[in-house]
């Protein structure tokens, strides 16, 4: 279902799309051959008939990427995994839990007993690089012996400036404002420092047992009436926000870790902090159609993997609703946007959304598929659980959900395989936030 009344998003965004193109640093957009389906005009009735029905029957092939990332083989092994699953590791497989603490016993038990697809390192978690290494590793076996031949969900807030929650671990870089000013000082300078930064960051997070990022952000900020994001936002340009973040996206895919492209449909012009309290944001459509969407539609056809969703209050959209449990904002990412890939909340312990009732409920109904950080794991998995088995939430909306994870898993773990952490990684990181520093200042 479109959005009534958008006055066609998906034109608008084509034809700011165009602009950026125009503009330098644009990437590909999928094309379709609409002539494939038109029979010629020597060919009879029947000979069209018999192609149709052959092509109608022929298999697609297992190897063809999907627009996010996993191949179709991916997709279609996940689907057949998660559907012999029971309702509790359905449930699990759709959790990115949080934990307290330092010993990596605890969360690789809840991965264990619990099947959640993973866990959100928070500096809270961290003491030093032994031990971060320990707790991922730990992790990843917990996930083995619960059955699993793919890695975990293991992520971490690492967008660079202030949001770095493996501040004195890992290579320090510049805030993600650095890549928009490098673009606008140099386009193709600045897309190229944007993507090296990007994988070298993917790559050392790798080296220390991670498989996912939270990051780049893609929201387009307003400047100082933005309390939350600030300089986390590339640029207060739409358009070189949009290079911005399709650079990063290419960078984060080629290291073989997934990014996540946040916090739809944009935080960037909310005058409250979500981490609080619902901001509001009383931009109409057209307003988010042409400052808030480019950036996001860019990392779409740069095939990113996941998009997280906002705690935002959107009047346009679905008033009163947080964006991470309106379906209309789902919709407007799924069918407008054409996202194929993994759809993942904002943390569900924000203050924006950690008093509704049942807020993991909400968010997997209205399109999520991965929940991340609920204020209480175990009891939220329960409250899931029960959910399928009672079929306040569909088993279908639950296996979707829990296939696309999968899917991506098995895609990050075979380009893990394919791209091997370099042992300069750490040199070629420091090098990589120099010249992001140097291009942006």
């Amino acid at each position: 279902m479109r959005l009534v009344g958008t006055r066609s998003v998906g034109a608008a965004l084509a034809a700011l799309a165009l602009t950026a193109c125009a503009a330098g640093g644009g990437t590909e957009t999928r094309t379709e051959d609409a002539s494939s389906t038109t029979a010629s005009p020597t060919e009879t009735p029947t000979d069209a008939t018999d192609t149709a029905t052959e092509t109608a029957t022929e298999e697609p092939d297992p190897d063809t990427p999907l627009s996010w990332g996993p191949t179709a083989g991916e997709l279609e092994e996940a689907q057949q995994l998660v559907a012999g699953w029971t309702p509790e590791q359905l449930a699990g497989g759709v959790v990115v839990g949080r934990f307290h603490g330092t010993d990596p016993a605890e969360p690789a038990a809840m991965v264990r007993d619990l099947h959640l697809a993973g866990v959100s390192v928070t500096s809270g978690n961290i003491a030093d690089a032994a031990q971060v290494t320990a707790l991922t590793a730990a992790v990843t076996r917990a996930a083995q012996k619960d059955g699993r031949s793919f890695p975990p969900v293991i992520g971490v807030d690492q967008e660079g400036g202030y949001v770095s929650h493996l501040r004195g671990i890992a290579t320090d870089f510049p805030h993600f404002q650095s890549a928009g000013l490098a673009i606008q000082a140099d386009r193709r300078e600045g897309r190229e420092v944007t993507r090296e930064a990007a994988r070298t960051t993917g790559l050392e997070l790798r080296r220390y047992g991670f498989t996912w990022v939270f990051a780049p952000v893609a929201d387009v900020t307003i400047g100082d009436a933005d309390p939350t994001i600030g300089a986390r936002s590339p640029s207060q340009d739409p358009q070189v926000a949009a290079q911005a973040t399709a650079a990063a996206v290419e960078g984060y895919d080629a290291a073989g870790v997934v990014s996540t492209v946040k916090h739809f449909p944009g935080h960037g012009t909310a005058t409250g902090d979500s981490h609080d309290l619902l901001p509001r944001v009383d931009s109409t459509m057209r307003e988010i159609e042409q400052h808030d969407l480019p950036p996001f539609a860019a990392a779409v056809r740069e095939q990113a993997p996941a998009v997280m969703l906002s705690h935002l209050d959107l009047a346009a959209i679905a008033p009163g609703v947080p964006a991470s449990m309106a379906p209309e904002v789902y919709d407007l990412l799924r069918e407008d946007l054409d996202f194929e890939g993994v759809a993942i909340t904002d943390s569900l312990g924000m203050g924006a959304v950690a008093g509704r009732p049942k807020p993991a409920v909400q968010a997997l109904l209205a399109g999520a598929d991965l929940l991340l950080m609920p204020v209480d794991t175990r009891t939220t998995h329960q409250i899931l659980t029960d959910a399928i088995e009672s079929g306040e939430v569909p088993r279908e909306r639950a296996e979707e959900a829990a296939a696309r994870v999968v899917a991506v898993q098995m895609w990050q773990q075979r380009v893990a395989g394919e791209v091997p952490v370099p042992a300069d990684v750490v040199a070629q990181a420091e090098a990589a936030s120099a010249a992001l520093e140097s291009a942006g200042y």
